[in-house]
């Protein structure tokens, strides 16, 4: 079997679909169920609407880190040339940052819902809402982090 078989650069292409879509998969969700409780909140208080769009914020940041790992990824993909490390390589990389940016965007929208409606009766929540979000948030932090080490594991490798 060839180092740099014909198909190898397919892995890396779903490394980077794999950051993309997880990534982007946890942002969309973290952004809607914050946003349904944001929209319960601008009912009973509307002044603190714009306090309360931290967590879609930080949603949005989580589709950031996929999108900056795709690219890193997508820089390296040639069809000659490229082995099958690097394919497996970038595979890791993308499922790395794309399952955990799902995760912490599971984790932000929850969060964010509940916070945001306890918000309404309690407003000493916003400090520990923002915690618990920076908390949930370093979760794809950790995967883009995991991501951009595995990736220049794939530098200076040729066929």
């Amino acid at each position: 079997m060839s180092i740099c078989p014909p198909f190898a650069p397919f892995f890396g292409f779903a490394g980077v679909a794999s950051a993309m879509i997880f990534s982007t998969a946890g942002a969309a969700f973290g952004t809607s169920k914050a946003g349904i409780g944001i929209a319960g909140l601008g009912t009973f208080n509307p002044e603190l609407i714009m306090k309360s769009l931290i967590p879609v914020v930080m949603s949005g940041i989580i589709a950031v880190y996929g999108l900056v790992v795709s690219v890193l990824i997508s820089a390296q993909l040639k069809p000659d040339g490229y082995s099958l490390f690097a394919g497996f390589v970038h595979l890791a990389a993308g499922l790395s940052c794309g399952l955990t940016g799902l995760a912490a965007g599971y984790a932000i929208g929850f969060v964010g819902d509940s916070c945001v409606r306890a918000f309404v009766k309690e407003s000493k929540v916003f400090v520990s809402m923002v915690l618990i979000l920076i908390f949930a948030e370093v979760l794809g932090l950790y995967g883009l982090i995991v991501a951009l080490i595995l990736n220049t594991q794939t530098v200076g490798i040729e066929c």
